[in-house]
């Protein structure tokens, strides 16, 4: 029987087990199938507080993992396949264990949108990818496409610059959604090259990318850019399957939680972008982390009658 298990461990996720393992809880944190969520997969997050250079995305989990394991959490390199909250203690299956919990965490995050065109899907992993960091060394001194424009579209692209000899932003609006210094900086980078009211309707290649075909939907002409590698920036989805028809969700399939975290079934909270339609960003995961963590805490004691302490944390 563990106390707590959190399911996901990208800042949400991290921070959460940081707050219940200062509560002598002993969190267990199931990782999910890669370890810091998204926010690892980001080339440099510069508006996180107290790192006035920035700091990579993959460095900034792994410091938050190590401060979440030194006070007590267990991090499982593992990924939750079925969960059963219609029974108390909850069960939580994963593909290496079962675990049963009194309260339950999820930090699941989202993943990336797709374009649903022809080409992506078979193409994925030959040129089609959602990680600049974690692909974009395989694009060195070759022409690549952006598609998106808003923050995670144009800070990439940014940093795809670093090797890829040019870089295409594929939008299909005239103007970007991204920050306006994070504009600025890429209006201002020779590699970039932005490609305003157009959207791709194919990736073009056999066995790798060599293409990326292109509508313009103001004149309906198309064309077809040469590049070895597309990276989709177009939003994102909630990693709620497994809590379909055990859970609230809204029409976007986001955990529905009221201020303090809590979902619809009584000692099971959400956390982070599973939950955040509005601002995905680090530092409100942060926040709702340590929410959902002081929450959780709080339904053990009541569950098991004794006095919840209010802390100054």
């Amino acid at each position: 029987m563990e106390e707590v298990i959190i399911i996901g461990s990208g800042p949400a996720g991290l921070t959460a087990a940081i707050y219940a393992s200062r509560s002598l809880l002993a969190p267990v944190v199931v990782t999910g199938s890669a370890l810091g969520g998204q926010a690892a997969t980001t080339s440099e997050v510069e508006n996180y507080p107290g790192f006035p250079d920035g700091i990579g995305g993959l460095d900034l989990t792994q410091l938050m993992q190590q401060q979440a394991e030194r006070l007590g959490a267990r991090v499982v390199m593992d990924e939750v396949v079925e969960v059963n909250l219609r029974q108390h203690p909850f069960v939580i299956k994963t593909y290496g264990e079962a675990y049963e919990a009194k309260a339950l965490i999820i930090a699941t995050g989202v993943s990336p949108r797709l374009l649903g065109v022809p080409g992506e899907d078979n193409l994925k992993g030959r040129g089609v990818s959602y990680c600049a960091t974690c692909d974009g060394f395989f694009y060195k001194d070759k022409a690549v496409v952006v598609v998106g424009g808003g923050d995670s579209a144009v800070v990439e692209a940014i940093y795809l610059t670093r090797f890829a000899k040019k870089v295409y932003v594929v939008h299909r609006r005239n103007e970007l959604r991204a920050q306006k210094i994070t504009q600025e900086r890429a209006f201002k980078n020779k590699r970039i090259k932005f490609v305003w009211d157009s959207v791709v309707t194919e990736v073009v290649g056999t066995d790798h990318v060599t293409g990326i075909r292109i509508k313009n939907i103001k004149s309906g002409v198309e064309s077809v850019l040469k590049a070895e590698g597309m990276f989709s920036y177009i939003g994102n989805s909630p990693n709620t399957q497994l809590f379909t028809g055990q859970l609230e969700l809204d029409d976007g399939g986001y955990v529905v939680t009221d201020r303090q975290m809590h979902t619809s079934v009584p000692g099971v909270f959400a956390a982070g972008d599973v939950q955040e339609r509005t601002l995905k960003q680090v530092a409100t995961a942060v926040g709702s982390g340590a929410m959902a963590a002081m929450e959780a805490e709080k339904f053990i004691a009541e569950l098991e009658g004794r006095a919840y302490p209010e802390r100054k944390w």
